[in-house]
């Protein structure tokens, strides 16, 4: 085993390096920022107007609603990345990290946007009524060729084995840790009441997950936000500081004190690049399976539902996390237990205590800890069975729910040291193919999206106006039609 966590550590270390991952996401989310005219900036009030007030389209094709869609979506994203992923990344990299994730999560928006256009685009219904889509059929209806059929079937494999990781066994052992930590409950106990809700709602299929994370979702980021609110505004008077140094510092490379000062630019790039891909996904295809599920009128109005996402996870939600453990001091705060910087791993937890009164700052991060964990577990169990739809067909999805749900038994009750660097690599390898897919696929997002918008600027077109204009445009009825039949 230890051998195996120091291969996949090595791989990982060479996929999420400065020569492949990193320019790869960076460098594709600022060329569709660039072709899509900075669309993530222009009509982010319209496109939060439309999934959050708004919700849904009327009589339009789909399984669940733009807000169930998005929140499923958000689900998977917003977990432990957005706790212990931040303090990794402020730990390793120092303050300047968070300015990287910033950076991170700005141009990822026009990947979000561009891949979940692409899943409502190409969607499929499949034998029994349900939307299919997301990378795994984009890449290869969209890109007619072996190529595309290579790329598609890369994603789907790597999704899978993904999921079975980073959207499993690392959040249910997060959960088990946590409430051991805090209430001496039994791991064991925890695995078996998580993995028995986790497969009660995944029985339902995608309108009983969509269901549980419309619920679930605004109550557990609200909670967690009001309470790093409380924070930031008793300790005011340190945000310009903390914010001034989150900019210099993510130029000059200074680092944590315990044993990291001088390291390298790179490194705060690195593991905020990193980190910020964990925590929002954009890039990496996985949020444009729950965007083909939804309820819309026109692909373009989903991939702006979907780009909030991002928004929300990295801009609002990482940004609270980031900047109450540096307002606290607890980014280069010395473990007196160890006489080293405090761990990633107890980072929040002790800027929450410090912060709030009593033990709510305790209380706050555990519960967020485990709320942000089961969420994600749901949505990457959605992902997952779509993509082993996508291999085998829909006989193998009950199957994978009941395996799934097991798992997450087993995350629960071991360490986990080989599955977190095996996740890494997975997620990295099931980010490349579709990065390349959405650099081929760019200029028939760019296009279409121009169009719609030129008519539809605001996003308030019924559907009724919406086929008036669209009427005779190419691969219009192409697309109407996918909506209505399976796929051969």
């Amino acid at each position: 085993m230890a051998q195996l966590e120091s291969f996949f550590g090595a791989v990982g270390g060479v996929v999420w390096g400065p020569y492949l991952l990193i320019p790869l996401l960076l460098g594709t989310g600022l060329y569709l920022t660039i072709r899509l005219g900075g669309i993530q900036l222009i009509r982010l009030g319209a496109a939060l107007r439309l999934g959050l007030i708004k919700r849904h389209d009327d009589d339009a094709e789909g399984d669940i609603s733009q807000f169930q869609a998005l929140t499923t979506a958000m689900a998977a994203t917003v977990g432990t990345g957005n706790i212990v992923g931040v303090a990794t990344a402020i730990s390793i990299g120092g303050p300047g990290a968070l300015f990287w994730m910033w950076v991170t999560a700005i141009l990822g928006m026009a990947s979000k946007y561009s891949e979940a256009f692409l899943g409502v685009r190409f969607r499929t219904t499949d034998e029994v009524g349900e939307k299919n889509g997301g990378p795994q059929y984009y890449l290869e209806r969209g890109i007619p060729n072996g190529f595309g059929k290579f790329l598609a079937l890369s994603f789907a494999v790597f999704t899978v084995l993904a999921c079975f990781g980073i959207g499993n066994m690392t959040q249910g052992n997060s959960i088990a840790s946590n409430l051991e930590r805090s209430f001496a409950l039994p791991t064991w106990i925890t695995g078996v009441v998580l993995a028995a809700m986790t497969l009660i709602v995944l029985v339902g299929g995608i309108k009983s997950i969509g269901r549980v994370t419309a619920g679930l979702v605004p109550v557990m980021i609200l909670f967690y936000v009001l309470g790093a609110l409380y924070i930031l505004i008793a300790n005011a008077s340190g945000i310009p500081a903390a914010v001034g140094m989150i900019f210099t510092d993510a130029f000059t490379g200074t680092s944590a004190v315990g044993g990291f000062a001088g390291s390298a630019i790179m490194i705060a790039v690195q593991f905020g690049v990193a980190r910020g891909i964990f925590s929002n996904e954009s890039g990496m295809g996985s949020a444009a399976i729950a965007a083909a599920s939804a309820q819309t009128t026109h692909p373009v109005r989903q991939g702006l539902v979907s780009m909030t996402q991002t928004f929300i996870d990295t801009i609002i939600v990482v940004s609270c996390t980031g900047l109450v453990i540096i307002t606290t001091g607890v980014w280069n705060e010395i473990d007196p237990a160890t006489g080293e910087q405090l761990s990633a791993a107890l980072m929040t937890g002790q800027a929450f205590t410090h912060g709030l009164p009593g033990q709510w700052g305790h209380w706050i991060v555990t519960l967020g800890l485990v709320l942000f964990a089961y969420s994600t577990i749901l949505g990457w169990a959605y992902y997952g069975e779509r993509n082993v739809e996508r291999l085998v067909g829909h006989g193998g999805v009950m199957p994978f729910r009941v395996l799934f749900s097991l798992v997450v038994l087993v995350g629960c009750t071991m360490q986990l040291g080989v599955v977190w660097n095996f996740s890494d690599v997975m997620n990295g390898l099931m980010a490349i193919p579709n990065l390349i897919g959405l650099l081929i696929l760019s200029g028939l997002v760019a296009r279409e999206t121009s169009f719609y918008l030129k008519h539809d600027p605001r996003l308030e077109a019924n559907r009724a106006e919406i086929e008036a204009f669209m009427k005779g445009r190419p691969g219009w009825e192409e697309w109407k039609e996918s909506e209505r039949s399976a796929m051969a």
